[in-house]
């Protein structure tokens, strides 16, 4: 269900923002559409990550929380510094689905890509091309394991539709986790950016502290969610406790840095700008 803050109710100047509506996201646009700072952004939800990123980069919004691959590609944007969407080992819902039949990654011929995904898209092309050392078929494809694996050797999918598929006949790699294993560090997934035009203005929103009060009511989002989702709350709970980070910190910073430069190495982007964040 799409969302959208109401105009009458919101402070002066207030900036317009895009959210995917993907559970990983809830924690962060909680207090802008439940919480304390209902009158400090006008939200706009129900969007793919990656519809997220075409809002920011055609100036429909002033800010998104978007694939983090898209800073390469969007020129004059700017990151809010402290908050992103990451995973420090196993994230669980940003997964590639393999046919059973297959002994390995090595013997992948062909993937299926979830077209609501950017930067998990860049990051199984640069999975295959830096650690596994070949180079599959890509294609894209609507989120459906099913219908993915009948096209493709594997399946690339994100977000909640990741976490609630069947496991029977597949093997599921955990993208975070491949990331892990080969470079020791956490993942960042997505960040919110803005527009470098409209910097005065979302400078304004507490994005760090819109975090720290969706968090405070985890357990309120779970038990809300668990039935879209088909989770149960403890599971969603355990979910954005344990599997998702929400915090920019110096090692998800270095994790960034080295994606977009192994990115920049395999042509995925055309070079690894440094990022430049808000209010620096």
């Amino acid at each position: 269900m799409g969302e959208r803050g109401g105009a009458s109710g919101l402070r002066k100047n207030a900036p317009r923002v895009a959210a995917s509506s993907y559970l990983n996201t809830v924690p962060l646009v909680w207090s802008f559409t439940q919480g304390s700072m209902r009158r400090e952004v006008e939200l706009v939800s129900d969007a793919a990550p990656a519809k997220c990123g075409d809002m920011l980069a055609r100036g429909e919004v002033e800010a998104a929380l978007v694939p983090v691959i898209e800073y390469q590609r969007i020129p004059e944007l700017l990151v809010v510094p402290n908050v992103c969407v990451g995973s420090r080992k196993r994230v669980r819902s940003v997964v590639l689905v393999m046919k059973d039949s297959l002994d390995g990654l090595k013997d992948v011929r062909s993937v299926a890509l979830d077209t609501s995904s950017r930067t998990s898209a860049a990051l199984i092309r640069v999975i295959f091309r830096e650690f596994v050392g070949s180079e599959p078929a890509w294609m894209d494809s609507a989120p459906d394991v099913a219908s993915m694996l009948e096209a493709a050797d594997a399946a690339l999918i994100i977000g909640d539709p990741g976490m609630t598929f069947s496991r029977r006949g597949v093997v599921v790699y955990d993208l975070a986790e491949l990331w892990r294993e080969r470079t020791g560090l956490g993942f960042v997934f997505a960040m919110w950016m803005a527009r470098e035009g409209a910097a005065e203005r979302v400078r304004r929103v507490d994005f760090a502290g819109a975090r720290d009060e969706g968090l405070e009511h985890v357990e309120e989002i779970a038990a809300a969610y668990a039935p879209a989702v088909g989770l149960p709350p403890g599971e969603i709970k355990e979910y954005l406790l344990d599997n998702i980070s929400f915090e920019l910190n110096e090692e998800m910073r270095a994790g960034l840095s080295l994606f977009y430069r192994l990115a920049a190495r395999h042509g995925v982007v055309p070079e690894a700008r440094p990022l430049r964040m808000l209010g620096e």
